[in-house]
């Protein structure tokens, strides 16, 4: 009755991915790369990174909202993986997902800072705080990050917390709706609250995320959009997500400015606006199929590379910017770092977390029946 739909429906289930989210993943995270070598990391660099890099540090350094990208894409592919799945396979996903790449990065991180002596962005940890940061956990205790990259995946957790409520419960598009509704007006609410200086918790902070809970539920609602078609509700949470995360977004590229100065920080409100609106743009058009990709080896490597090049390229700049800096022109060393970061991240991928995500994942039985009728199971991995 509604082939459109069905057509939605297929692409979005297919193989538990979309090849142009792949790419947009990469984006996110070449972003968020190029918003550490050339803005942030002036510790690594032994100086400024914004004076090394005028030209570039105005572009370079919106590239902190990749992270928020990758937020609309968690919530946009989160719904899309626990649809018609229950809670056990939802959890296991997630941690075979999340943990090998996670591991490893952590293992270098306590390499570099206990076998060498660099110091730039050195945690400075104790073995029983590297320890607690290998649950990812650690920010629940109250214990520094092992790497500043890992403040996302706490955020990311928290989320899935709040998605497996919603497994429990049975997730239908009303079900879905009805969260994201509740959820967004509870940001909003906080938020309220926040800005009157009303609100005394940050247990009830921790929980809503009201800074990033627009993210996630745009993405949501952008899913429902791509597997449902287009209806009010769905756009009408992805109209109201977006204005509270451009008060978040320029709210916290304010707050870098305020503690680096403009001039270390050269971004305006301009191109914080013009930014999000692209990311909330592009996410709406991959919502209404009128960005389709064809799935490569190519795109599926980038998108596999993606995770481990977001949590391995601030180990790679402090073993390897310092080394080059004074031998090669600062675009040279930038340049060669960011290519060592990404061929190091694609080896991670291919060699390290994919066999050991297949070691982890269940191995799950299905029946066929032969042509005497006799029912045989077979053993695959997903």
């Amino acid at each position: 009755m509604h082939p459109p739909r069905r057509s939605r429906s297929r692409h979005a289930r297919g193989d538990g991915r979309l090849a142009e989210l792949d790419l947009l993943r990469f984006l996110a995270a070449l972003a968020v790369v190029a918003f550490h070598y050339l803005v942030a990391y002036a510790s690594v660099w032994g100086d400024r990174p914004a004076e090394l890099f005028p030209a570039l540090a105005p572009v370079a350094g919106l590239g902190i909202l990749g992270v928020e990208l990758f937020f609309v894409i968690s919530g946009f592919v989160i719904l899309m993986t626990v649809w018609g799945r229950g809670l056990g396979a939802f959890a296991r996903s997630r941690l075979v997902r999340l943990y090998p790449a996670y591991w490893l990065s952590l293992v270098a991180v306590a390499a570099l800072y206990g076998l060498t002596g660099a110091k730039a962005l050195d945690p400075k940890l104790s073995p029983g705080e590297y320890l607690l940061n290998a649950t990812m956990f650690q920010r629940l205790f109250k214990v520094t990050d092992a790497s500043g990259v890992y403040w996302s995946l706490w955020a990311e957790l928290r989320f899935y917390l709040l998605i497996a409520i919603l497994v429990i419960i049975g997730v239908t598009r009303g079900r879905v709706l009805a969260f994201c509704g509740v959820w967004l007006a509870a940001a909003l609410g906080v938020k309220l609250l926040d800005r009157y200086e009303l609100l005394d918790s940050d247990l009830v902070r921790e929980i809503v995320m009201p800074d990033y809970a627009p993210y996630f539920v745009a993405g949501m609602a952008l899913y429902l959009v791509h597997k449902h078609g287009n209806s009010l509700l769905p756009w009408l949470y992805v109209a109201v997500s977006y204005g509270l995360s451009l008060d978040s977004a320029l709210a916290r590229v304010h707050r870098r400015i305020d503690a680096a100065g403009f001039k270390n920080m050269p971004v305006t409100d301009l191109g914080v606006i013009i930014t999000l609106t692209l990311v909330f743009l592009l996410m709406a058009l991959v919502a209404l199929g009128a960005i389709r990709m064809r799935p490569s080896r190519t795109l599926t490597a980038l998108g596999g590379t993606t995770y481990p090049l977001y949590l391995f390229h601030s180990v790679i700049a402090v073993a390897l910017i310092p080394l080059l800096t004074g031998n090669l022109p600062a675009w040279a060393v930038a340049v060669v770092t960011t290519l060592v970061a990404i061929l190091v991240s694609y080896c991670v991928y291919s060699f390290a977390e994919r066999p050991i995500q297949r070691l982890l994942k269940p191995r799950r039985s299905t029946q066929t029946t032969t042509a005497s009728g006799v029912q045989v199971e077979k053993t695959s991995v997903p």
